[in-house]
């Protein structure tokens, strides 16, 4: 049974097997928590980056899909990418969003993770409402079947943790 762990605080500072990194579909940085992850990991995190673009993914890293790179200067082992989708009022892209953290999750089974570290993805710049992010993303980690015997939830600030906070114990 995996265990939900909600923390605030900064994704580039925790200790785990896998921190999960809410990447742009260039995988070559960003903003928010890519950039975040990109600058303390250092360049060995970009430069894995700029290879997969080289090989499996030219046209980018699709929404809802995840890899894995290695995790530079982070104190983690891997970090695992995946692109969230932007939010729609007009679409419902619910189900990408919780494809996310599904990918997420077996990559990180795949490489043997036993802790991941994940951020309210999709809930920054993409603008998903943060309830609702915060509401697919905990069913959705505790819906899926996976190794990984700690998930921790690291939230960058206090209406994020609150919303993460009133999904985890509904």
């Amino acid at each position: 049974m995996t265990t939900i762990t909600l923390i605030r605080g900064d994704i580039t500072e925790q200790h785990v097997d896998v921190i999960v990194n809410a990447a742009n579909s260039s995988l070559l940085g960003g903003g928010g928590v890519d950039g975040a992850i990109h600058r303390r990991g250092g360049p060995e995190i970009l430069d894995a980056c700029r290879a997969l673009r080289a090989s499996r993914y030219g046209k980018g890293l699709p929404t809802g899909q995840a890899v894995a790179t290695v995790a530079g200067r982070l104190d983690a082992r891997w970090v695992v990418h995946t692109v969230g989708p932007v939010w729609s009022a007009e679409e419902d892209r619910s189900a990408l969003l919780a494809s996310c953290y599904r990918a997420a999750l077996r990559v990180a089974d795949e490489l043997g993770a036993t802790t991941v570290a994940f951020p309210a993805i999709s809930t920054g710049v993409y603008g998903w409402p943060l309830e609702d992010g915060a509401r697919i993303a905990v069913e959705t980690v505790r819906a899926t079947d996976t190794d990984v015997g700690e998930v921790r939830f690291v939230l960058f600030d206090e209406p994020a943790y609150a919303a993460f906070a009133g999904q985890r114990h509904g």
